[in-house]
């Protein structure tokens, strides 16, 4: 059998159908698995075992088309579910197999905040769109893969924090998704704990202010790391603290304790971080995560993405977030 899995964006979604690949190339004997994603995503599943074949998205559709139908696929499986990848899943003639996006749960969720959402994770319904084919779960949960080459050096980050750091995700794709820049000085001047800052090279003049704001406990690694290097950080740390953006579900692959801080979306969308049934906890307490969310804003979630500004004008939703709450749990994670 021979099958493609599509999923163009972005690095949350992508890690979060790793299981899919995962128990597909395990539990179909035989099987030949491609998997189609776009060029600019090629890092996060380049070193990902259980794909046999990789092929991108790059602005050339029609050349692309070609190339997979000389392919002759016994099942198109799409994850993503928009006019993309439907003029793939017609252009091929192959038997095709998607998850249910719930997109009118979702407007119904964030426009006029009806709450239809079944309350299963997406993981679990990407993983229900390949049950046809005696496709199970396996309850190990997500995966990320990091090549050799993208192994940081002991030396990458400071003597200070080589023997136990606290990994902070500044870095989200909007602004309603993000805590201001006061909420991080406060949160990284009373954890007491060596503190790694993650994030772009956008996230650079941010992750400067705070680490300005408190020397030698913080360290900006914001854009001096690739995608992979800065997972290889998450994967080092012993508590991630982040936004909902892709290295929270890459902390979650690590089987890493996650804070997670939502403002504009919310684990409401069915996103929260996620944990195979089996999985075994690196700490002593079982902590897998916890959400954090102000409570009382009917406003929220405000966008199933996150948007450029907070509709109402008083982003609430981050501004009002409980950081001595953060605190005091990230302290009980690392005693």
């Amino acid at each position: 059998m021979k099958i493609l899995v599509i999923r163009f964006s972005s690095i949350g979604d992508i890690v979060l159908t790793t299981p899919v690949m995962r128990c597909i190339k395990k539990q179909i004997p035989g099987v030949q698995l491609h998997f189609l994603t776009k060029k600019a995503m090629k890092a996060v599943t380049e070193a990902n075992p259980y794909i046999d074949k990789f092929f991108y998205y790059d602005e050339n559709l029609s050349t692309l088309k070609q190339q997979l139908q000389q392919e002759q696929y016994d099942y198109v499986v799409d994850l993503h579910k928009n006019f993309r990848s439907y003029m793939v899943r017609f252009s091929l003639k192959a038997k095709s197999l998607s998850y249910k996006k719930l997109s009118i749960q979702k407007f119904l969720l964030t426009k006029l905040h009806i709450n239809r959402m079944p309350g299963r994770h997406i993981t679990m319904r990407c993983l229900d769109a390949v049950a046809s084919l005696g496709v199970k779960d396996d309850g190990e949960g997500l995966d990320y893969f990091i090549n050799e080459k993208d192994v940081l050096a002991e030396d990458a980050i400071p003597l200070t924090h080589r023997f136990g750091f606290v990994a902070i995700v500044i870095g989200a794709s909007y602004y309603t998704k993000k805590l201001p820049v006061a909420s991080f000085v406060d949160l990284c001047k009373h954890l007491n704990f060596p503190i790694v800052l993650v994030g772009g090279k956008e996230d650079f003049a941010e992750g400067k202010a705070i680490a300005d704001k408190v020397p030698v406990k913080v360290f900006n690694a914001c854009g001096m790391f690739s995608l992979n290097q800065s997972a290889d950080l998450v994967r080092n740390a012993r508590l991630v603290i982040s936004h909902d953006t892709g290295l929270q579900y890459i902390a979650c692959a690590f089987n890493k304790p996650v804070l997670a801080v939502w403002g504009g979306t919310s684990p409401k969308l069915d996103v929260e971080p996620f944990y195979g049934t089996k999985t075994i906890n690196n700490t002593e307490k079982g902590f897998t995560y916890k959400n954090f969310l102000v409570e009382g804003l009917n406003c929220q979630p405000c966008s199933n993405y996150g948007t450029a500004k907070c509709p109402q004008g008083h982003f609430k939703c981050m501004r009002n977030q409980d950081i001595d709450d953060l605190i005091e749990t990230a302290y009980s994670v690392l005693k």
